[in-house]
């Protein structure tokens, strides 16, 4: 049949997931750090995710699509009701061994680089640029991971942000500094979390869309604070 359906522009999405948490009937997931309408029969056509979206990825057009079946929605919903919401939001609790007093610990000293570090604020052609090791960071990495100071930002310059909160496309303003730079590298360090691939995919289109070869990779931090990857 012909009806209304979403339809979301995979160049547009930049991975926040917000349109999936937006999605009451599941018809939206998270696909390789993109939103997906994953069945046409789970969507009615009614658009919650629409103004959910930061970046206008998500408009309704018409087309022949399998008829909203509400049935299959609702034991969909059954079967994930325990595991139901964002697994960014999913709360865990961890139980750490207690270490040596604070007095005790010799005094860490920050390797933060540079002063903006948020991807949003910091000048593309800053000289910091010049000749640097650049580290893409999400903004829970550092809380998340005890030793990101010493292990990854180190020597490099280094950018933050989070796709979920921002409502901008960070591939544009990355694509400026790594082309208008001597970038010497480029680490991406990120959380499991699926909205975090959103900031993993916005730093491989920039250094794509850039017209540079440069060494690159990619870490995955646990939400309990182990690399994955």
């Amino acid at each position: 049949m012909i009806r209304k359906i979403i339809q979301i522009d995979q160049e547009k999405c930049n991975g926040c997931g917000a349109c999936a948490e937006a999605c009451h009937e599941g018809a939206i997931g998270m696909v390789n750090g993109k939103a997906k309408l994953l069945r046409d029969d789970y969507c009615d056509g009614l658009g919650d995710c629409l103004p959910a979206c930061p970046i206008g990825a998500i408009t309704f057009v018409e087309r022949e699509a399998a008829a909203y079946d509400e049935k299959a929605v609702l034991e969909n919903k059954s079967k994930k009701a325990a595991h139901a919401g964002c697994p960014g939001h999913r709360m865990h609790r961890f139980e750490r061994a207690e270490g040596k007093p604070v007095a005790e610990n010799p005094k860490m000293s920050s390797q933060l680089g540079q002063w903006p570090c948020q991807i949003k604020l910091v000048p593309v052609n800053a000289p910091y640029f010049q000749g640097a090791k650049l580290l893409i960071a999400a903004d829970c990495t550092a809380f998340a991971y005890a030793n990101l100071h010493s292990e990854f930002m180190r020597g490099k310059i280094t950018l933050v942000g989070c796709p979920k909160l921002d409502s901008v496309d960070y591939s544009e303003k990355l694509t400026e500094i790594i082309r208008g730079n001597d970038i010497q590298s480029v680490t991406i360090v990120r959380m499991e979390v699926p909205c975090c691939g959103g900031l993993e995919l916005a730093a491989k289109k920039a250094l794509q869309n850039s017209g540079k070869f440069i060494p690159w990779q990619v870490v995955t931090i646990s939400v309990d604070g182990r690399i994955l990857d």
